[in-house]
């Protein structure tokens, strides 16, 4: 093809539970040339992860609303990453060589949303003219960016506008961490604008690969493997057929070959009805995201809530490997643990017990429909229940989570309208695990890009030695009629929060708890009793995050909220004001530290 002719390799407008992975694309290396490698105009993703791009006017041109990158390389294009729009990015294991421009983020679209935040974690940069390009240099935020392990090699400028000043000097050497916007620490409810280094981020040693980084894994292909080595459970008398119930022959083929074949699940829906058991050394592959659904009366107390799959038990170590698979439900399940992970990865073998592209999906179309759910249905509508936590990562575990969803449906999809639902999920993601933990492009959403679990989304209890980026979150639409913690009960096997004084679910919560670093979240809340009336004034809930004292070590990079009045809380007292931190339509905390 033509060097002037315009080509784009892959066009990618997407939502979430999506991902690109294993992609090299090729472009002319011709000056002038009209190539590029993504076009992505808008969207609310997602993951993309291990590619490459050779030449092209540009390596990636994007616009989404949020997205986690993780391991791109970009050789020789003219402008590496042109931003169009966003409201927060997150890119891990950056690496680029020969260019105009390595981050240009100056554009805007014709609404005046331009790009709002950029962390970029672990990266190294050699021979390009400017590194980051941003708008004019400001005295307050305006696009917010966070550097940190950046290694420059023969680089003009680090960071510099679009009229060619100089905010942050090149050269070769290794930019420990900096920031552009404001920076927040402890209870500190005014913070500071900088443009400057700012103290080094801390990350506990078991979150690093060899190199110093942030540890990453590839989805695992299995491409070495010969068809021998794969048992189907179809083949082992598992039906799949949505309706027969399958507990016995799936266990059966766990109990039998785990750790002797690669388990496949042919493409269906298999029922179970009691506890489903992954034993650890055990590798798990979907075709084309087959679905094990939990129901019946074992799953329907929440006062003796039950685990429907079990990953490893408890104190067992060895290799988990879970890729293209849905864990679900069919209603009503109020005492459901859809998945609860127990493995933790050989002292030798990182990132060994861990899911890719692999989702918790609860309600659509699972007897859990606008017939039995309608929106605003009473918060004593047994029928409703839909989850106790989506997952449930133990104390001993470890666990590397890539492009991993947690969805609670809004909508009953089967309906003509697509007509809203109103359903009930206790706990989003709740880990008491002692790390390493590894949460790369992950969140939990109902059908439009969000997490509407009833008291959090996020919980983090007694865990330590975690690495999340980016993280996204919805608060339920419904909220706050009812608030939490209706239709359940605080538990404390749990550590559920001891106060709700937003009305509404926290989507992050942090409690006793160490050695977190969180690189890029995103925390929305558009609605209150499913109206829309309350994002004129951002008090569609109070609060949002919260973050006790009894906690150490914990830092979030890039935490970006919408349409709520305090971004962050410590000890359920909103400390950081959404007014001081407005960043387009999102408002950016570029860095708090506790």
């Amino acid at each position: 093809m033509s060097a002037t002719s315009s080509a784009t390799g892959l066009h990618w407008q997407v939502s979430q539970s999506t991902s690109l992975i294993n992609i090299v694309v090729e472009m002319s290396t011709a000056s002038g040339n009209n190539h590029r490698g993504i076009f992505m105009e808008n969207g609310s993703g997602g993951f993309m992860g291990d590619l490459v791009f050779n030449g092209g006017q540009y390596g990636i041109d994007v616009g989404n609303q949020q997205f986690t990158v993780r391991n791109l390389t970009v050789n020789n294009a003219n402008t590496e990453v042109y931003a169009t729009w966003n409201w927060g990015w997150t890119f891990q294991a950056y690496k680029c060589c020969l260019g105009q421009t390595g981050f240009y983020l100056v554009s805007s679209t014709e609404s005046g949303q331009g790009v709002g935040s950029e962390t970029i974690i672990d990266a190294t940069v050699t021979d390009v003219t400017t590194f980051i390009q941003t708008a004019e240099a400001s005295s307050s935020l305006n696009g917010s960016i966070v550097l940190n392990n950046i290694a420059l090699t023969n680089v003009g400028t680090a960071v510099g506008t679009a009229s060619g000043a100089s905010v942050l000097a090149g050269g070769s050497y290794t930019i420990d961490s900096w920031a552009q916007g404001n920076v927040y620490s402890n209870t500190d409810a005014s913070g500071t604008f900088v443009q400057s280094d700012i103290g080094s981020i801390s990350k506990s040693s078991d979150l690093l690969a060899s190199n110093g980084w942030i540890f990453g894994k590839t989805h695992p292909q299995y491409a070495s493997y010969s068809a021998s080595q794969f048992i189907s459970v179809r083949s082992q008398g598992a039906t799949g057929d949505g309706s027969t119930d399958d507990t016995a022959a799936i266990q059966a083929v766990f109990d039998n070959y785990a750790g002797c074949y690669i388990i496949y699940f042919d493409a269906g829906v298999y029922i179970v009805s009691s506890t489903i058991t992954i034993p650890a050394g055990t590798q798990v592959v979907g075709e084309a995201w087959t679905t094990i659904m939990g129901t019946g009366s074992n799953f329907e107390n929440y006062n003796d809530p039950q685990v429907v799959v079990r990953v490893g038990e408890e104190g067992s170590t060895g290799v988990a490997e879970i890729t293209d698979m849905i864990f679900s439900t069919r209603g009503p399940t109020a005492g459901a643990i859809v998945v609860e992970w127990n493995v933790h990865d050989p002292s030798d073998e990182q990132g060994a017990a861990g899911t890719w592209d692999t989702y918790i999906i609860i309600g659509d179309g699972t007897n859990l429909q606008v017939a039995e759910c309608p929106a605003q249905n009473s918060s004593d509508g047994n029928q409703c229940f839909a989850a106790y936590i989506g997952l449930h990562i133990t104390s001993g575990a470890s666990a590397y989570l890539e492009g991993l969803w947690v969805w609670l449906a809004d909508h009953d999809l089967d309906s003509s309208d697509s007509e809203q639902l109103t359903l009930w999920s206790a706990r989003g993601i709740l880990s008491q695990s002692q790390g390493p933990v590894w949460m790369i492009g992950t969140g939990a959403f109902y059908h439009c890009n969000c997490e509407h679990s009833i008291m959090y989304q996020y919980g983090l209890v007694g865990a330590a030695n975690h690495y999340m980026g980016f993280i996204q979150t919805e608060t339920p639409y419904f909220q706050p009629n009812p608030g939490p913690t209706a239709p359940f009960i605080p538990s404390t096997t749990y550590g559920d929060p001891a106060s709700w004084p937003q009305n509404a679910a926290w989507a992050l919560y942090v409690s006793d708890s160490s050695n977190i670093l969180i690189f890029g979240a995103g925390h929305y809340s558009f609605f209150q009793n499913y109206a829309q009336t309350c994002d004129a004034n951002y008090d569609c809930q109070s609060q949002i995050a919260e973050i006790d004292s009894n906690s150490t070590n914990i830092a979030i990079y890039g935490l970006n909220t919408v349409y709520t009045t305090y971004q962050l809380s410590v000890d359920y007292n909103g400390i950081i004001n959404y007014a001081n931190n407005l960043n387009g339509l999102a408002e950016t905390v570029t860095a708090w530290t506790l």
